[in-house]
Protein backbone atom coordinates (compact mmCIF):
# COMPACT_ATOMS: atom_id res chain seq x y z
CA UNK A 1 0.00 0.00 0.00
CA UNK A 2 2.78 2.44 0.92
CA UNK A 3 4.48 1.94 -2.45
CA UNK A 4 1.24 2.59 -4.34
CA UNK A 5 0.67 5.80 -2.38
CA UNK A 6 4.25 6.87 -3.09
CA UNK A 7 3.46 6.75 -6.82
CA UNK A 8 1.33 9.84 -6.18
CA UNK A 9 4.43 11.58 -4.89
CA UNK A 10 6.24 10.53 -8.08
CA UNK A 11 3.61 12.22 -10.26
CA UNK A 12 3.40 15.36 -8.12
CA UNK A 13 7.20 15.79 -8.20
CA UNK A 14 7.22 15.61 -11.99
CA UNK A 15 4.35 18.10 -12.12
CA UNK A 16 6.33 20.54 -9.99
CA UNK A 17 9.43 20.22 -12.19
CA UNK A 18 7.38 20.66 -15.36
CA UNK A 19 5.88 23.85 -13.94
CA UNK A 20 9.35 25.21 -13.15
CA UNK A 21 10.46 24.57 -16.76
CA UNK A 22 7.51 26.36 -18.34
CA UNK A 23 7.99 29.73 -16.67
CA UNK A 24 11.55 30.66 -17.66
CA UNK A 25 10.44 34.16 -18.74
CA UNK A 26 9.28 34.80 -15.17
CA UNK A 27 12.39 33.49 -13.47
CA UNK A 28 12.25 35.94 -10.58
CA UNK A 29 8.68 34.87 -9.79
CA UNK A 30 9.70 31.21 -9.93
CA UNK A 31 12.56 31.82 -7.52
CA UNK A 32 10.39 33.90 -5.20
CA UNK A 33 7.76 31.15 -5.09
CA UNK A 34 10.43 28.47 -4.60
CA UNK A 35 11.91 30.40 -1.67
CA UNK A 36 8.51 30.72 -0.03
CA UNK A 37 7.75 27.04 -0.53
CA UNK A 38 11.11 26.05 0.96
CA UNK A 39 10.64 28.40 3.93
CA UNK A 40 7.15 27.01 4.53
CA UNK A 41 8.30 23.40 4.34
CA UNK A 42 11.08 24.07 6.87
CA UNK A 43 9.19 26.16 9.40
CA UNK A 44 5.74 24.61 9.17
CA UNK A 45 6.41 20.98 8.29
CA UNK A 46 9.95 19.66 8.80
CA UNK A 47 10.98 21.43 12.01
CA UNK A 48 7.76 20.81 13.99
CA UNK A 49 7.83 17.14 13.00
CA UNK A 50 11.52 16.89 13.92
CA UNK A 51 10.91 18.41 17.37
CA UNK A 52 8.02 16.04 17.96
CA UNK A 53 9.78 12.83 16.97
CA UNK A 54 13.37 13.53 18.11
CA UNK A 55 12.44 14.40 21.67
CA UNK A 56 15.83 14.02 23.35
CA UNK A 57 17.90 16.99 24.51
CA UNK A 58 21.65 17.53 24.35
CA UNK A 59 23.01 19.94 26.95
CA UNK A 60 19.64 21.60 27.38
CA UNK A 61 18.84 21.95 23.66
CA UNK A 62 16.53 19.65 21.65
CA UNK A 63 18.58 17.36 19.43
CA UNK A 64 16.44 18.32 16.42
CA UNK A 65 17.40 21.98 16.81
CA UNK A 66 21.09 21.15 17.12
CA UNK A 67 20.89 19.14 13.92
CA UNK A 68 18.93 21.97 12.32
CA UNK A 69 21.80 24.38 13.01
CA UNK A 70 24.31 21.74 11.91
CA UNK A 71 22.48 21.32 8.61
CA UNK A 72 22.56 25.08 7.99
CA UNK A 73 26.29 25.24 8.71
CA UNK A 74 27.05 22.15 6.63
CA UNK A 75 25.25 23.65 3.64
CA UNK A 76 27.22 26.87 4.04
CA UNK A 77 30.50 24.97 4.39
CA UNK A 78 29.77 22.77 1.38
CA UNK A 79 28.99 25.78 -0.80
CA UNK A 80 32.17 27.58 0.22
CA UNK A 81 34.36 24.51 -0.31
CA UNK A 82 32.88 23.82 -3.73
CA UNK A 83 33.10 27.48 -4.73
CA UNK A 84 36.81 27.58 -3.83
CA UNK A 85 37.73 24.49 -5.85
CA UNK A 86 39.93 25.19 -8.92
CA UNK A 87 38.00 24.36 -12.06
CA UNK A 88 39.28 23.34 -15.48
CA UNK A 89 36.96 24.71 -18.19
CA UNK A 90 38.46 22.28 -20.73
CA UNK A 91 37.01 19.35 -18.79
CA UNK A 92 33.47 20.19 -19.98
CA UNK A 93 32.29 17.65 -22.54
CA UNK A 94 29.43 19.48 -24.19
CA UNK A 95 28.78 23.01 -25.39
CA UNK A 96 26.25 23.50 -22.61
CA UNK A 97 28.74 22.32 -20.00
CA UNK A 98 31.47 24.55 -21.47
CA UNK A 99 29.18 27.55 -21.29
CA UNK A 100 28.48 26.77 -17.65
CA UNK A 101 32.20 26.31 -16.94
CA UNK A 102 32.96 29.77 -18.36
CA UNK A 103 30.22 31.30 -16.25
CA UNK A 104 27.68 31.84 -19.03
CA UNK A 105 25.23 29.43 -17.43
CA UNK A 106 26.03 30.29 -13.83
CA UNK A 107 25.14 33.88 -12.89
CA UNK A 108 27.45 35.66 -10.45
CA UNK A 109 30.07 32.92 -10.76
CA UNK A 110 27.88 30.24 -9.20
CA UNK A 111 29.39 26.76 -9.31
CA UNK A 112 27.23 24.09 -11.01
CA UNK A 113 28.44 21.44 -8.55
CA UNK A 114 26.71 23.33 -5.74
CA UNK A 115 23.40 23.02 -7.57
CA UNK A 116 23.94 19.30 -8.12
CA UNK A 117 24.83 18.82 -4.46
CA UNK A 118 21.73 20.72 -3.36
CA UNK A 119 19.55 18.72 -5.75
CA UNK A 120 21.09 15.50 -4.44
CA UNK A 121 20.09 16.60 -0.95
CA UNK A 122 16.55 17.09 -2.24
CA UNK A 123 16.63 13.56 -3.67
CA UNK A 124 17.76 12.25 -0.30
CA UNK A 125 14.95 14.14 1.39
CA UNK A 126 12.43 12.69 -1.07
CA UNK A 127 13.72 9.20 -0.34
CA UNK A 128 13.13 9.86 3.34
CA UNK A 129 9.64 11.10 2.44
CA UNK A 130 9.00 7.63 1.05
CA UNK A 131 10.49 6.06 4.17
CA UNK A 132 8.18 8.26 6.27
CA UNK A 133 5.17 7.01 4.31
CA UNK A 134 6.21 3.41 4.79
CA UNK A 135 6.97 3.89 8.48
CA UNK A 136 3.61 5.59 9.04
CA UNK A 137 1.78 2.68 7.42
CA UNK A 138 3.69 0.39 9.78
CA UNK A 139 1.95 2.20 12.64
CA UNK A 140 -1.50 2.14 11.06
CA UNK A 141 -3.58 2.96 8.01
CA UNK A 142 -4.90 6.25 9.41
CA UNK A 143 -1.46 7.63 10.19
CA UNK A 144 -0.15 6.37 6.87
CA UNK A 145 -2.88 8.22 4.99
CA UNK A 146 -2.22 11.45 6.90
CA UNK A 147 1.53 11.35 6.28
CA UNK A 148 1.02 10.39 2.65
CA UNK A 149 -1.29 13.37 2.08
CA UNK A 150 1.32 15.77 3.42
CA UNK A 151 4.13 14.17 1.41
CA UNK A 152 2.24 14.02 -1.87
CA UNK A 153 1.08 17.63 -1.51
CA UNK A 154 4.50 19.11 -0.78
CA UNK A 155 6.30 16.91 -3.33
CA UNK A 156 5.03 19.37 -5.94
CA UNK A 157 7.23 21.91 -4.19
CA UNK A 158 10.10 19.40 -4.06
CA UNK A 159 10.00 18.85 -7.81
CA UNK A 160 9.70 22.57 -8.42
CA UNK A 161 12.65 23.31 -6.15
CA UNK A 162 14.86 20.46 -7.44
CA UNK A 163 14.64 21.66 -11.03
CA UNK A 164 15.00 25.31 -10.02
CA UNK A 165 18.03 24.78 -7.78
CA UNK A 166 19.87 22.67 -10.36
CA UNK A 167 19.23 25.21 -13.12
CA UNK A 168 19.99 28.22 -10.93
CA UNK A 169 23.64 27.20 -10.63
CA UNK A 170 24.16 26.98 -14.39
CA UNK A 171 23.72 23.25 -14.96
CA UNK A 172 22.57 22.09 -18.38
CA UNK A 173 18.86 21.37 -18.78
CA UNK A 174 19.47 17.64 -19.20
CA UNK A 175 21.11 17.54 -15.78
CA UNK A 176 18.20 19.38 -14.20
CA UNK A 177 15.75 16.94 -15.80
CA UNK A 178 17.83 13.96 -14.65
CA UNK A 179 17.82 15.25 -11.06
CA UNK A 180 14.08 15.87 -11.33
CA UNK A 181 13.42 12.24 -12.33
CA UNK A 182 15.73 11.01 -9.57
CA UNK A 183 13.78 13.14 -7.09
CA UNK A 184 10.49 11.75 -8.40
CA UNK A 185 11.62 8.12 -8.12
CA UNK A 186 13.14 8.55 -4.65
CA UNK A 187 9.86 8.41 -2.63
CA UNK A 188 8.84 5.17 -4.35
CA UNK A 189 12.19 3.56 -3.56
CA UNK A 190 12.09 4.91 -0.01
CA UNK A 191 8.62 3.48 0.60
CA UNK A 192 9.66 0.14 -0.88
CA UNK A 193 12.66 -0.02 1.45
CA UNK A 194 10.43 -0.01 4.54
CA UNK A 195 9.22 -3.46 3.58
CA UNK A 196 12.54 -4.70 4.97
CA UNK A 197 13.06 -2.67 8.18
CA UNK A 198 11.38 -0.57 10.88
CA UNK A 199 12.70 3.02 11.25
CA UNK A 200 12.98 4.39 14.82
CA UNK A 201 11.17 7.70 15.27
CA UNK A 202 14.12 9.55 16.90
CA UNK A 203 16.31 8.79 13.88
CA UNK A 204 13.69 10.11 11.48
CA UNK A 205 13.23 13.25 13.59
CA UNK A 206 16.96 13.92 13.63
CA UNK A 207 17.15 13.62 9.87
CA UNK A 208 14.26 16.05 9.40
CA UNK A 209 16.01 18.60 11.61
CA UNK A 210 19.27 18.28 9.70
CA UNK A 211 17.62 18.60 6.31
CA UNK A 212 15.55 21.54 7.51
CA UNK A 213 18.75 23.47 8.22
CA UNK A 214 20.10 22.70 4.75
CA UNK A 215 16.87 23.78 3.11
CA UNK A 216 16.67 27.02 5.10
CA UNK A 217 20.20 27.95 4.04
CA UNK A 218 19.35 27.40 0.38
CA UNK A 219 16.20 29.50 0.66
CA UNK A 220 17.61 32.37 2.72
CA UNK A 221 21.15 32.62 1.34
CA UNK A 222 20.68 31.62 -2.30
CA UNK A 223 17.16 31.40 -3.72
CA UNK A 224 15.54 34.55 -2.28
CA UNK A 225 18.52 36.89 -2.84
CA UNK A 226 18.69 35.72 -6.45
CA UNK A 227 14.95 36.27 -6.88
CA UNK A 228 15.21 39.91 -5.81
CA UNK A 229 18.57 40.66 -7.44
CA UNK A 230 17.30 41.84 -10.83
CA UNK A 231 13.56 42.12 -10.13
CA UNK A 232 12.97 43.56 -6.64
CA UNK A 233 9.25 43.73 -7.39
CA UNK A 234 6.27 43.39 -5.11
CA UNK A 235 5.07 40.50 -7.25
CA UNK A 236 8.19 38.53 -6.31
CA UNK A 237 7.55 39.17 -2.63
CA UNK A 238 3.92 38.15 -3.04
CA UNK A 239 5.03 34.89 -4.64
CA UNK A 240 7.25 34.19 -1.64
CA UNK A 241 4.41 34.84 0.78
CA UNK A 242 2.07 32.73 -1.37
CA UNK A 243 4.53 29.83 -1.32
CA UNK A 244 4.77 29.84 2.48
CA UNK A 245 0.98 30.22 2.79
CA UNK A 246 0.43 27.26 0.47
CA UNK A 247 2.54 25.01 2.69
CA UNK A 248 0.58 26.28 5.71
CA UNK A 249 -2.62 25.27 3.94
CA UNK A 250 -1.22 21.85 3.10
CA UNK A 251 -0.07 21.24 6.67
CA UNK A 252 -3.43 22.39 8.04
CA UNK A 253 -5.40 20.10 5.72
CA UNK A 254 -3.13 17.16 6.46
CA UNK A 255 -3.48 17.69 10.21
Amino acid sequence: MAVLVALGAFLMTLAGGWTAQRVTDRRHLVLGLAGGLMLGVVGLDLLPEALKTAGTEVFGVPAALLLFVAGFLLAHLAERLLADLPRDPHSARTEEDQAAAHGAGAPDGRVPEVGLTAAAAMVGHSAMDGVAIGAAFQVGGGMGASVALAVVAHDFADGFNTYTITSLYGNARRRAVAMLFADAAAPVLGAASTLFFVLPEPLLGGYLGLFGGVLLYLAAAEILPEAHHEHPARSTLLCTVAGAAFIWLVVGLAG
